[in-house]
């Protein structure tokens, strides 16, 4: 599992997330208005919108909530133009890191992300500088209990993934972007529990890091990033050691 896996992972076990509630359901009405004003409020037409969703309603966000959300995007209500933007570059230890943004503002958004770069020891780079050492993946994580690999692995390959990886507490399926959808709804119909299900970036190949000071510059800078409002997704190619992410998570 990456590092940038690994210190999510801890996050949600700490209740981060639970406790940034409010930053997530945010990020997610965001998501769902730009994906209902680029392809339209039909949740089944729109596949990146049904994601959206389906994200948003395993977040327990209220109906009302999203079909607000959906009538913004659509125009049938007044809100928000956000425009998508990614800004690539390097962070500490030269670890590659993408940042997805959402934002009205975009000389706002740049000039703190650039600020989170620099205050790190870290780079803002041009487009296309580390893109192309990541690939976009449907990842599906889920606990190792009540089923085998092999039941996994089985039910994920014949509903269309691509793979099934075992980790220490937990099991990833990799789809295709576009197989994601049907993967995800044919796992959750038979049963099966997801830690999280979306659409990501996954790095080609990880970077070790293993001085502290440089684990640590690069963790306050992923979560600076993060905790940012106009900040949808990070993305990093990282690993650090279990005993050094702990240490630098207490």
């Amino acid at each position: 599992m990456s590092g940038h896996s690994k210190w999510a992972n801890i996050k949600r076990k700490k209740g981060a997330n639970d406790a940034k509630r409010g930053k997530i359901f945010t990020r997610l009405i965001k998501e769902i208005t730009v994906a209902a004003r680029a392809g339209g409020g039909d949740v089944e037409g729109n596949p990146r919108l049904r994601t959206a969703v389906a994200a948003a309603k395993a977040e327990n966000m209220p109906k009302d909530n999203i079909t607000r959300a959906i009538k913004k995007g659509t125009g049938e209500i007044a809100g928000e133009i956000y425009d998508e933007i990614r800004y690539e570059g390097y962070g500490p230890g030269g670890v590659a890191v993408l940042v997805d943004c959402m934002t009205d503002n975009k000389n706002r958004t740049v000039a703190d992300v650039r600020h989170a770069f620099a205050k790190n020891n870290g780079n803002l780079g041009e487009t296309g500088c580390v893109a192309w050492m990541f690939q976009q993946r449907g990842l599906i994580q889920i606990e190792k209990k009540g089923i085998t690999e092999e039941e996994l692995m089985d039910m994920a390959l014949e509903a269309g993934a691509e793979d099934v990886v075992e980790e220490e507490t937990e099991f990833q399926v990799l789809t295709a972007p576009e197989d994601f959808n049907a993967v995800r709804d044919a796992l959750e119909e038979a049963g099966i529990k997801f830690i999280e299900a979306a659409v990501t970036m996954i790095p080609e190949n990880n970077i070790e890091v293993t001085e502290e000071g440089i684990a640590k510059n690069l963790l306050r800078m992923l979560e600076t990033l993060e905790d940012h409002d106009d900040v949808q997704n990070v993305y990093a190619n990282f690993d650090i050691d279990d005993a050094l992410m702990e240490q630098l998570s207490e």
